[in-house]
């Protein structure tokens, strides 16, 4: 059998580019502030991560240039050896306070630190539980783990109940969940799953990638919660609000110190450069000492949100700057995405299986940058749209 067959039937994406709706590798043309330059056309990003809009703040770009200056381009080692700098460990250090944790370790990307982890703490004989929204990188470090994976029905609190208790209580069990679920905006509900987690001596990670910067005062649905001291270990990256690149965990020094010394993605990748991490370092400093970043961004949110649902547009449960527009069929949803996009707003097309089947919708998100005028106007546009696909009256 030939090996790349699979890879010559392969047909969906080129036919959506046959018919001018594929949505997805568009080149942006400049920096991705709240207006991009794609093939010429400046367009309004309602479908970015930059949910500060750090990215273009003087402070955090000059943090990287000088970085450059003084370090190089690139460590050229794993931490493990000669790829440790000064910075990082005082990165390490600041995101332990930030976040409330003993320790902190940073990795080169945010998919490394949930492959790393939970390969190297669920071993033979343990079970790691995930909700079935999950992230992916949750889900292959789930799968690259020597353990068993076991699912539970997204935010089911029953269901997790049940799963695990028909868990032998004499095996070690490790409880994953997004903090913010970065396709519909929701949130997992910590106060009811920490009390399940300790009724079954069960561990809990949460992977907050799209609550740093947004939810707690940008420390997180932990501290949104106020349940810090009962999460074991939060998860987070640099490439959303951090306006950079990377990933870290924090938790108990002791299972910090056993994640350094044994999670292959860490020991066995080049470090983050120090112009990334300079460039987090100068992020956190603002967000530590400028409050109103965040508050912007809920101002932000809520005119957005406020403004989808009188329309009445069907967002889900969202309750964060991510707002999903739920549309259903792949076809509409990719005839949406273009119609938006031509209209001059740059959306994001999600579909399965980052989705279920019959359950694509139009992910949006939100800066603390975007001014009310691109609000308004985004609305404008996306009312146009829902109007003319009968998506709202």
């Amino acid at each position: 059998m030939n090996l790349f067959e699979k890879c010559h039937q392969y047909t969906t994406a080129r036919e959506l580019e046959a018919v001018g709706l594929y949505p997805y590798f568009l080149p942006l043309e400049d920096t991705e502030g709240t207006e991009v330059l794609i093939n010429g056309r400046r367009i309004l990003m309602i479908g970015s991560n930059n949910y500060l809009g750090l990215t273009t703040d003087p402070r955090v770009r000059q943090a990287a240039i000088d970085a450059v200056q003084r370090f190089g381009t690139s460590c050229t080692g794993s931490r493990f050896l000669n790829g440790t700098l000064a910075l990082h460990q005082e990165l390490e250090a600041r995101i332990a306070n930030f976040v409330n944790k003993d320790a902190a370790l940073v990795f080169s990307t945010g998919f490394q630190v949930n492959l790393g982890v939970i390969s190297c703490l669920v071993g033979r004989g343990d079970i790691v539980v995930a909700d079935k929204e999950d992230h992916a990188s949750i889900v292959d470090g789930c799968m690259l783990a020597m353990g068993e994976m076991r699912r539970f029905s997204h935010n089911n609190l029953e269901h997790l109940d049940r799963v695990l208790g028909k868990i032998d209580e004499k095996v070690g069990v490790l409880v994953v969940v997004d903090g913010v679920f970065s396709m519909g905006g929701d949130l997992s509900p910590l106060p009811e799953i920490i009390p399940i987690c300790k009724k079954y001596g069960s561990r809990l990670m949460v992977d907050d990638a799209h609550s740093m910067g947004v939810m707690g005062g940008g420390r997180g649905t932990a501290a949104h919660f106020d349940v810090t001291d009962d999460v074991d270990l939060i998860m987070g990256t640099f490439s959303k609000s951090f306006a950079s690149l990377g990933g870290f965990i924090a938790g108990d020094g002791e299972v910090i110190h056993y994640i350094q010394h044994h999670a292959r993605s860490l020991i066995f990748s080049a470090s983050m450069p120090a112009s990334n991490v300079a460039a987090v370092l100068a992020a956190l400093e603002i967000i530590e000492t400028e409050p109103e970043h965040v508050q912007r961004l809920w101002d932000v949110t809520e005119r957005m949100r406020s403004g989808l649902e009188k329309m009445g547009f069907n967002i889900g449960a969202s309750v964060t700057p991510i707002i999903p527009i739920l549309i259903g069929e792949m076809e509409k949803t990719f005839l949406a995405w273009k119609m938006c996009f031509e209209k001059g707003v740059y959306t994001n097309a999600v579909v399965s299986p980052a989705v279920p089947p019959d359950q694509g919708l139009l992910r949006t998100s939100y800066m603390a940058t975007h001014t009310n005028e691109q609000i308004d106007r985004a609305l404008n546009i996306l009312g146009e749209v829902g109007r003319e696909l009968g998506l709202i009256d």
